[in-house]
């Protein structure tokens, strides 16, 4: 047996009944309808609920919206530099260390004290983590983010995702 062989046993399917042809046959006249009333005029429109407060109106509406273009840093403060091995420190060094735990932007807050000086990379510096680094000596370099500088990608897209 094939596909096209199959077919429903005889007097499964049977045509629809047509009705509002005349008041002489079945459905004849209100053709099923009742006699009066909302339903047996015209169309009622999808999702009424017979005056009830319809669903559509019930559920809490969504406050608010979350912004696309969003720039996320992982933070790190000058505390966790001094536990930096070596005198260069860059997202790699930290993410190496254990002090930086997702992969993307990395930036240096200023809480704490630093007591050595370091060659700091990152993709930003708070002006007070920027004054500490160079007071103790060392040197401070902004990394451009890897998606330009201008807005990052929206989000799904390769880039964000490493």
């Amino acid at each position: 047996m094939k596909l096209h062989d199959l077919k429903p046993p005889p007097g499964a399917t049977r045509p629809r009944r047509r009705v509002g042809r005349g008041i002489a046959g079945k459905g004849g006249k209100t053709a099923g309808r009742g006699m009066k009333g909302q339903r047996a005029r015209d169309t009622v429109k999808p999702g009424f609920e017979g005056g009830q407060l319809p669903l559509t109106q019930r559920i809490p509406k969504l406050k608010g919206f979350k912004n696309p273009f969003r720039v996320e840093y992982n933070v790190v403060n000058l505390d966790a530099l001094n536990a930096a091995e070596g005198d260069e420190v860059n997202p790699e060094t930290l993410r190496a260390a254990g002090l930086v735990h997702k992969r993307g932007l990395v930036k240096v807050l200023g809480g704490g004290e630093i007591h050595r000086a370091l060659r700091v990379e990152a993709h930003a510096f708070s002006a007070s983590a920027e004054a500490a680094i160079t007071a103790a000596g060392g040197t401070v370099r902004v990394i451009p983010p890897p998606f330009g500088g201008g807005r990052p990608p929206a989000k799904g897209n390769a880039l964000t995702n490493r």
